[in-house]
C-alpha cells in the first residue's frame, strides 16, 4: 500500500505532540482534530475501494461476519442479496480481515476516548499516550486494508477467474502493453 499523505501528516503531528505540553495540546487541538479526521477519511477510502474490488462472495462473508457479532459500531452496509450467501463458508482470509478491522477501530476509538479524557483532566501525559495510541491505530489500519487487499490476491493465486472478473467492474478497460489489445467489461 501506498502511502497516504494525510496519513503521513496525522502522523507527524501526532509524533510532535508527543513532546507538547497541555497549553500546546490546547492551542493546537482543532488543527490536530481536522488533520487524525483526513488520516482516517483517506484510510477509509482506500479500504473502501479494496472491498470494492472483491468479488460478491467476499463481500457476502464478510457482511455475514459483521451482522454475526452483533458489533453496532461497526455496521456495515447491509447486502441487497443476503439470502444468496446463506450457507456461504467464510474464509479464513476473512475472518483475518474482520479481525484487523476490529483491532484497528478498537485502537482508533481508544485512542479518541484517552485524547478526550486528556483534555478534561487537562492531563499532558494523557495527551501524550493519547497520541501514540493514535499512530498505532493508523498502523493497524494500513494492516487491515492490507490483509483486505490480500482477499484478492489470493483469488488471483488460486486462478480463480470467476472471483477475479467480479472484481472488475462492466465499464473497466485493461490495456496489455506489450499487444496493445483492449478489454472492456468483466471479459
Amino acid at each position: 500500500m501506498r502511502k497516504l499523505p494525510a496519513v503521513e501528516d496525522a502522523r507527524a503531528i501526532m509524533t510532535r505532540g508527543m513532546d507538547w505540553g497541555m497549553w500546546k495540546w490546547l492551542l493546537e487541538k482543532k488543527t490536530v482534530r481536522g488533520i487524525a479526521d483526513k488520516a482516517r477519511a483517506a484510510l477509509d477510502d482506500v479500504e473502501m475501494k479494496v472491498k470494492l474490488s472483491w468479488s460478491d462472495d467476499l463481500k457476502i462473508a464478510y457482511n455475514q461476519l459483521v451482522e454475526e457479532s452483533g458489533d453496532s459500531k461497526q455496521a456495515r452496509r447491509k447486502d441487497k442479496n443476503k439470502e444468496k450467501g446463506q450457507g456461504l463458508k467464510v474464509l479464513p482470509a476473512i475472518k483475518a480481515v474482520k479481525q484487523a478491522d476490529d483491532d484497528a477501530y478498537n485502537a482508533h476509538e481508544d485512542a479518541e476516548d484517552l485524547f478526550a479524557e486528556a483534555e478534561r483532566k487537562m492531563s499532558t501525559s494523557m495527551a501524550r499516550e493519547a497520541a501514540a495510541k493514535a499512530l498505532v491505530a493508523y498502523d493497524l489500519h494500513e494492516a487491515a486494508i492490507r490483509k483486505a487487499d490480500q482477499a484478492y490476491v489470493q483469488a488471483f493465486n488460486k486462478h480463480d477467474a470467476k472471483a477475479l472478473a467480479e472484481a472488475w467492474s462492466p465499464e473497466a478497460v485493461y490495456l496489455n502493453r506489450v499487444s496493445g489489445d483492449e478489454v472492456v467489461g468483466r471479459a
